[in-house]
């Protein structure tokens, strides 16, 4: 409210009126009113009771149901019903806030918010209360405590806020802008420009935002850039209050008399419809307040400061016999507020009492409120009080109820700190954050990296038990929907670990925020396609850089070809830069390669859902059959020139691929008989299994078995079996040796934990080694504590950093928790003797800073190896379980990506991706968190190679080809390829449509209220895509239109929208230019390689499901040139006859007439908009576009119904011509 119209007086109200309170009954005041209230010095009320419990209420009439002191001789500055609890606030002129529970007005809460400045506004939100003081906004729990404190300037001077989302605010004041805030960040977002300073008070609808000056105006203003669209001088003073309804706006203040301001008893109403004055409404009381309270009509509430209240219509005459009054303790009304079910009213007064006016006998504040918390009662009153001092004094004397649960001081062994005896047992400083290690440039020794702020400044949390960080941290990510009212504590899997699904709504996934699950520049991958569980090994591939490079330098002819697709998906990768990314077309094509069912690798949509299948197995399965499919693939290839080594030799061996240089392991398999004849054959394989050493899963000793132990048994493997002997001619007990002839450069080690067996050699090995770490720690440091201790910070500098060595040579302890379940070693070392043996051990960094990090590469025959991933299975029995990887990002993808040049683990769950500490990479919790695949590269392995990538899409795909379909005849052609001469250029435009088709309908499910809740979207697959010319002498000829052949069962041809009809994508029968998808995919990336523009009406969908990655500037959406802000989407066929009085897609969509449309709607937007440099203009055109929609409903009229409002800018001579050109060229050809 607006106090400028006021007896100047008032302006020292606080300071004259209250310097001699003292601590008595005020004359003023109602004895009754303060029954049982104690007054302190200070003369503030320590406890408020209502009154006398006799009030009779009359249904339907309001009066007064009780009345309670905020603070004894403190104005009431403002009220405010809570929106989500059966509460009311208060707050005072002297920052205090109090609050009632309920319509018996019982005090709930009481705390102070500000120590100088008044509360201005309350605001009440789900979690807590926003206030708002002179340049102050806090938002506090409703218990009092602070959630966030947020200080404006002091040159501020705010007096109103408006909450327009819930984590959106405007805060407005006597200054020349207003201010946005983020709730959920607490940061300044927008400053909008006030062009008449002042705003006091705020109202919003669907329409406007209204903002009321201290100059007696009101604007309306835009809501999405705030600028004013309207404005109504209602008073010639200064604007008291105003109330918005419907299509009414209702205002009060004062007017300029002769002797200064004065109360105008005149309220001034304006329809919104027509944006004009009404007749204005005399009211007989001097109104301050007023509110809308609309129930069976549009009432209107006025109130005085004085205590009169006035109830009438906005649009009749104020009745005087609708007078009641308000009987205030104080001279003065202060507040008015009104409940959200309009059942009740608030005053407060200027000597702190709350006066509450209700309709009813047992009002209700909200038509849906939550159930609100109480303390619980204090017991302590109620006892007998106990002397300590008495050594015989019974403890009998307190009663204790008899209970079986632990009595709360019964503490907790693991709650406690036992006194430290080695720096094992003192409390270690928490390992530094990922973020930061990620993002740390260094200079010299010292790093340097930004403040993530994901911490209070100078505060560092200690737990206790350091157990509990990793499932009860609140800074883990949120789980997916699934299971998301379920209490996170019930279950062991971590929260970053558990399976995330994708929350579709009405508008797909336009509104999903993927950004929250992953805040890398790194993409993630989407999960809903089927068979998505290898999404994990894609992004491993993806990581190995000489794979990355070698398969997006491979291009074949093959329709369904794996290494070609993968080529393709790597290609989205490099180019997103965070947004997710599906392998729809690598995942359609593996599932047309028959080993690939054979092995069971293709799951049914059910099994895939319920988690029916061993997820481990399978990515097992999986790992094999697509090294192998990668290697074949490569196999029938030349070896492309950018693939040679740096020392200048072939890549690879005649004969072999480029993958088999990489994973291939040469062998011999030696098989001795019992005879003594002994059968050498040669062979190679692509990865190893790990075989775990007989009868270890009854060894409960805790034998230790070293990983490099159990790694060279399962290489070099020895086994007795039955085999065919040549010498004996007949099967024979034979012994089975394998034996390396060749390392390869990237080791791939299946793990095999499929059962308990395997389970329990891990944890008893990780349990062995834990032990070991901790007692060769404790020995090594006994001495050297202090010294540890002094060089504690020493940690930040060289976690993850291989190059950062520690100068005097003291190797750091690893703390208690990155010790616990470690079996993995971070790199391991590898020999060839000279009797064909192999030499396998663990690696540490101990063992580099002692021999050297050369020494493994000058000795003939020995290589290290450094581990680069783990895929493990997350076993969850809520969700089925599912596959996640942890992977080391080499320095090039931070290059890339970045601009920065190091090395971090990340965790990637589907679109899930987060850094991680190294640690966590290697530590396996067996009852939750089991490793299926590990994947060691050699050491310096980028180096060794030329990693150039060549785009192997030229111009080529561009030209003419042949159809599919045996009946497609040159009449039917519809297109005319691009001729040498007019190959596109950057910049040129392309008009672009496509069709699709369904796969699999939409899995939904309907809810208890009637809504719809998609579970499953429904799978699409594009069957038409059409380009058109852009420019030149023949702009809007085609010269793409291919219909996509599909070996996939379609469910519905969508002929209404698509125009396909069944037969058209179907070679035997089509008469249609019938291509594969992999051709014309070919043909849309070489169109945005070369950096050409796109024009087309909804392109965001069309890119998705053909599963293309576009750069945002080569895309001109007209679904967004021509689209208002929190407005609809128009329609392509509105637009048309609109703008170009087009009557396109009659019966079905043409994609030739759709991508012809989109094209001249972006050549009309250029001229409405003078390319773009009068937006206000265009503006105002998209303004009548949108009233005319929703005159027209959105429909375009029947012809010769209705013309359209623009002059004909395209009179379909054109478009015959145009027609008539492509044919007589194709005839011509």
């Amino acid at each position: 409210m607006n106090f400028e119209g006021l007896d100047p007086g008032l302006a020292e109200f606080a300071s004259a009126m209250h310097s001699t309170l003292d601590p008595v009954l005020d004359a003023h005041l109602n004895p009754s009113l303060l029954q049982n209230v104690e007054l302190d010095p200070e003369g503030v009320a320590l406890e408020a009771l209502p009154v006398q419990e006799s009030v009779h209420i009359m249904e339907g009439v309001y009066s007064e149901l009780h009345s309670v002191v905020a603070e004894v001789g403190v104005p009431v500055s403002v009220s405010h019903f809570d929106l989500h609890e059966e509460m009311l606030w208060v707050g005072s002129h002297g920052g205090h806030a109090t609050s009632f529970f309920g319509p018996a007005l019982e005090r709930y809460s009481s705390f102070q918010v500000n120590g100088s400045d008044d509360i201005r506004q309350i605001q009440s939100l789900e979690n807590g209360i926003l206030f708002l003081t002179k340049n102050n906004l806090k938002y506090m729990a409703r218990g009092g405590l602070i959630i966030f404190d947020y200080l404006l300037d002091e040159s501020e001077d705010m007096h109103s806020l408006l909450l327009t989302d819930s984590s959106t605010l405007l805060v407005g004041g006597l200054q020349n802008h207003v201010l946005e805030i983020d709730l959920n960040t607490v940061q300044e977002t927008q400053k909008y420009a006030v062009e008449i300073p002042g705003v006091t008070i705020m109202r919003q609808t669907n329409r406007f935002f209204f903002c009321g000056h201290t100059s007696g105006k009101v604007s309306l203003r835009d809501l999405r850039s705030f600028k004013v669209e309207h404005e109504f001088d209602a008073f010639s003073g200064s604007l008291s209050d105003f109330d918005v309804h419907g299509n009414l706006l209702a205002a009060c203040g004062f007017s300029s008399r002769l002797t200064g301001l004065a109360c105008d008893r005149f309220l001034k109403v304006y329809d919104l419809r027509m944006m004009r004055a009404i007749t204005p409404l005399q009211v007989h009381v001097d109104p301050a307040f007023l509110r809308f309270i609309p129930t069976y009509t549009s009432r209107l509430a006025i109130i005085s400061q004085s205590g009169q209240c006035q109830f009438c219509e906005p649009t009749g005459l104020a009745n005087p016999a609708d007078i009641f009054h308000v009987n205030p303790v104080g001279p003065l009304l202060m507040t008015f507020d009104v409940s959200a079910s309009k059942q009740a009213l608030a005053f407060g007064d200027s000597e702190g009492c709350v006066h509450l006016w209700t309709d009813s006998p047992e009002p209700s504040f909200n038509p849906y409120s939550r159930e609100t918390e109480f303390a619980l009662p204090c017991l302590v009153d109620s006892l007998p009080p106990l002397d300590w001092s008495q050594d015989l004094l019974p403890l009998s004397l307190i009663p204790v109820p008899l209970t079986t649960d632990t009595l709360l001081s019964d503490w907790p062994a693991a709650n406690s700190a036992p006194a430290p005896r080695t720096i094992l047992d003192c409390r270690r400083a928490p390992p530094v954050d990922a973020e930061i290690l990620r993002t740390m440039k260094k200079v010299g020794f010292i790093g340097y990296a930004p403040n993530p702020r994901t911490r209070l400044r100078n505060q560092i949390p200690y737990r206790l038990k350091e157990s509990d960080s990793e499932f009860d941290s609140f800074s883990q990510v949120t789980e997916s929907p699934i299971g998301r009212e379920e209490e996170p504590h019930l279950h062991m899997v971590s929260k970053k670990y558990r399976k995330v699904t994708i929350k579709y709504s009405k508008l797909g996934l336009e509104d999903f925020d993927f950004k929250h699950y992953n805040k890398t520049l790194f993409a993630g991958l989407e999960p809903h396609i089927p068979n998505a569980y290898c999404n994990c090994m894609i992004q491993v591939l993806y990581f190995l850089e000489p794979v990355r490079c070698l398969i997006q330098n491979h291009l074949c002819q093959k329709e369904f070809c794996l290494a070609c697709e993968l080529g393709f998906l790597f290609h989205m990768l490099d180019l997103s830069r965070g947004d997710p990314c599906q392998g729809s077309n690598f995942l359609r094509a593996f599932r047309t390669i028959p080993e690939a069912s054979a092995l069971g690798l293709i799951l049914a949509d059910s099994d895939e859902a319920s988690g029916k299948g061993n997820l481990a197995r399978l990515i097992q399965r999986w790992n094999r059959f697509i090294l192998t499919q990668l290697h074949q693939d490569m196999q029938e290839l030349e070896v492309p020139q950018a693939y040679r080594v740096a020392g200048g030799s072939s890549f690879c061996s005649s004969g072999d691929s480029v993958i088999g240089q990489l994973f291939n392991c040469e062998v011999e398999n030696c098989s001795l008989c019992r005879c003594g004849s002994e059968t050498v054959r040669a062979s190679s394989t692509l990865l190893f299994t790990l075989s775990y050493p007989e009868g270890s899963n009854c060894d409960k000793t805790g034998k230790n078995y070293d990983f490099a132990q159990v790694l060279k048994r399962s290489i070099c493997l020895e086994q007795n079996t039955q085999a065919w002997c040549d010498n004996c001619e007949k099967y024979q007990p034979t012994i089975q040796t394998r034996n390396i002839r060749h390392l390869p450069d990237i080791l791939v080690i299946n793990c095999e934990v499929n059962s308990s067996k395997e389970a329990d050699f891990w944890r008893i090995q990780a349990e062995v080694a834990f032990k070991m770490s901790v007692k060769k720690h404790g020995g090594e440091i006994k001495n050297k504590e202090f010294a540890l201790a002094d060089r504690a910070s020493f940690q930040f500098f060289c976690t993850d950093r291989k190059d950062l060595g520690n100068p005097e040579g003291l190797l750091l302890c690893p703390s208690i928790e990155e010790l616990k379940n470690v079996w993995l070693p971070f790199s391991i070392r590898m020999k060839m003797t000279k009797n064909k043996g192999l030499d396998v051990c663990n690696w540490t960094d101990g063992d580099e800073m002692q021999w050297g990090p050369a020494r493994a590469e000058e000795e003939h025959g020995v290589y290290v190896y450094d581990l680069m991933a783990t895929v493990v299975h997350i076993l969850d029995s809520r969700t089925g379980g599912s596959l996640v990887a942890h992977i080391k990002v080499g320095e090039t993808y931070h290059q890339r990506k970045e601009g920065v040049t190091h090395q971090q683990w990340y965790l990637f769950n589907d679109f899930l991706i987060e850094p991680i500490d190294k640690h966590e990479a290697v530590q396996f919790d067996m009852n939750w968190k089991v490793p299926a695949i590990l994947y060691y590269v050699k050491r310096n392995l980028n180096s060794r190679y030329n990693l150039n990538i060549k785009n192997p899409i030229e111009a080529s795909v561009l030209l003419a080809e042949a159809s599919l379909a045996r009946k497609q005849r040159k009449t039917h052609t519809t297109f005319i390829p691009l001729m040498l001469n007019e190959m596109p250029q950057v910049g040129d435009l392309v008009g672009l449509d496509a069709e699709f088709v369904t796969l699999n309908e939409e899995e939904a499910e309907l809810r208890s209220d009637g809504t719809k809740s998609t579970i499953k979207p429904s799978q699409m697959s594009v069957a038409r895509i059409t380009c058109v010319r852009g420019q030149g002498p023949n702009e809007g000829i085609p010269f793409i239109d291919d219909y996509i052949s599909t070996q996939e069962q379609v469910v519905d041809y969508l002929t209404q929208y698509s125009g396909i009809k069944p037969g058209d994508l179907d070679a035997k029968i089509s008469s249609k230019h019938l291509t594969t998808l992999k051709s014309t995919y070919l043909k849309l990336r070489f169109l945005i390689d070369i950096g050409v523009k796109f024009v087309g009406h909804g392109l965001q969908k069309d890119f998705r499901v053909i599963n293309l990655m576009v750069p945002k500037d080569q895309v001109l959406d007209t679904v967004y040139l021509f689209h208002m802000p929190r407005k609809r989407m128009i329609s392509l066929r509105f637009l048309a006859w609109y703008f170009l009085d087009l009557k396109i897609q009659g019966e079905t969509h043409d994609s030739i007439e759709d991508a012809r449309t989109a094209l001249q709607l972006y050549r009309k937007y250029l001229e409405l908009s003078k390319n773009g440099t009068e937006p206000e203009s265009f503006h105002k055109v998209l303004k009548g576009l949108y009233e005319k929609g929703r005159k027209m409903d959105w429909k375009v009229p029947e012809p010769e119904s209705q013309t359209s409002p623009k002059s004909k800018a395209w009179d379909g001579t054109r478009e015959t011509e145009l027609d008539a050109a492509v044919f007589s060229s194709v005839l011509a050809l």
